[in-house]
């Protein structure tokens, strides 16, 4: 596969932002009977506010496609950062306040406060034309869309699984990722022998337990019932009575058996960055981009691994297009037309694909061997083939049954919630 590189080391967001289902993707739309844009985008001077989360001052693939479309037309784009843990939080205030920026980076789907539907049926967003439409991978409409009106753009396919380091593994005796979980528990007491431990966990912070969650719901879950959330919506199945219960169970197995690092309950995301890039740990669970940004600032090799299935189980990740642009409806009516503007120049196939290149992320319009960067190799065929599914929680149907997650997760690490109570309030969060 050729190497597509970004322009300079960065690091990495960890803004946890859903999509659901297995996504076939198709190709960028370019053009449409209702002024998208075909080529170069019209210079105009009404400029406008952007506000993105940002984990560190170097993650700023956000802000620098918005300087490259700022050469290009003379529209000035303001970027506004937000850290990556305040950012639901801080968007919800300034909607509600009438402050808010004039577009911003949200979460298709449901399951956030920062959700696009859970805004657009606010009155928060403004719809937006047919280019943005075209965007859209087929089968998740219902992620961007109310009432038959779209109100988000999604911006890249992200895939995510565990950043691996194998140089690490090697030193401690690991020759090879597991290849199941059974082996990856054995590594787990390698890794500790060796003055390491198998994954780092932001313990203390929900997004990170609620991924690390989701990741492994890959092949508990997902990998043999993809269709898994529609059942639930019917009420065909429940999570106490399905795989998540062995997603629960497989996470506290690691807790007991020294897979996660000492005092994984406090962990925040400088912890994953610590212990990655000091070698401490050998694997996190966080969006693919990372191996990339981490092994340029530190000098490792890391790759993107899938969790191991279940022995006998097969190979399956989670790869969706978490982060989408929306225009804020308050905004003034030149100022909104300004933003689709560039919706639209982001929209076209060489943009998007140097935006994917620059974040790390994989091409809306999918994944091929020709635009795969070289951390993906090791789920290339995943991601090729399709045997992946989006982030679960984009549609749920509320924000609480991923809180329910996230923070019950905390409590199985600190022995204060059974596995049991984690998955009756995940139903209860459902049902209410």
């Amino acid at each position: 596969m050729p190497q597509h590189t970004a322009s300079r080391p960065r690091r990495w967001s960890l803004l946890a932002a859903p999509v659901a289902g297995v996504l076939l993707l198709a190709g960028c739309s370019a053009s449409n009977d209702d002024g998208g844009s075909t080529g170069e985008p019209e210079d105009t001077s009404v400029g406008f506010s952007l506000m993105v989360a940002q984990a560190n001052d170097q993650d700023d693939y956000w802000a620098e496609t918005a300087a490259k479309y700022t050469e290009q037309t003379g529209v000035e784009i303001e970027v506004i950062p937000y850290p990556s843990e305040a950012y639901n939080t801080q968007v919800t205030t300034q909607l509600q306040a009438g402050n808010a920026a004039d577009m911003m980076v949200l979460a298709p789907g449901t399951g956030q406060p920062i959700s696009v539907v859970n805004l657009a049926e606010a009155g928060f967003l403004e719809p937006l034309d047919e280019t943005s439409a075209g965007m859209i991978p087929p089968g998740t409409e219902n992620e961007y869309t109310v009432d038959g009106k779209v109100y988000a753009q999604p911006a890249a396919l992200v895939p995510v699984g565990l950043i691996y380091n194998g140089a690490g593994g090697e030193e401690v005796g690991i020759d090879e990722y597991p290849a199941a979980f059974e082996e990856l528990l054995e590594d787990c007491t390698s890794a500790r022998s060796g003055g390491k431990t198998f994954t780092v966990l932001a313990g203390a912070v929900p997004f990170n337990t609620g991924l690390f969650s989701m990741l492994v719901s890959a092949t508990r879950v997902y990998a043999d019932d993809p269709d898994w959330n529609d059942q639930r919506a019917a009420g065909e199945v429940t999570f106490a009575d399905s795989g998540w219960r062995d997603v629960l169970e497989d996470i506290i197995e690691m807790k007991d058996g020294g897979c996660f690092q000492d005092g994984v309950e406090g962990g925040t995301f400088d912890t994953i960055t610590q212990n990655i890039g000091g070698q401490l740990s050998l694997t996190a669970a966080v969006p693919g981009s990372a191996a990339a940004s981490i092994s340029a600032g530190t000098g490792l090799d890391l790759n993107v691994q899938a969790f191991p299935p279940a022995d006998g189980g097969k190979p399956y990740t989670l790869a969706s297009a978490n982060y989408a642009w929306a225009i804020n409806a308050a905004s003034d009516d030149d100022v909104k037309a300004s933003a689709q503007e560039f919706l639209d120049w982001v929209a076209q196939p060489e943009e998007a694909q140097a935006f994917a290149d620059l974040s790390g992320f994989v091409p809306i319009s999918g994944a091929t061997a020709d635009n795969l960067l070289p951390q993906y190799d090791p789920i290339g065929d995943l991601l090729e083939t399709g045997a992946y599914a989006g982030l679960p929680n984009a549609s749920w149907p509320n924000p609480a049954v991923y809180d329910a997650l996230g923070v019950g997760v905390q409590g199985l690490l600190t022995g204060q919630k059974t596995v049991d109570q984690v998955l009756d309030e995940m139903d209860a969060a459902w049902d209410s």
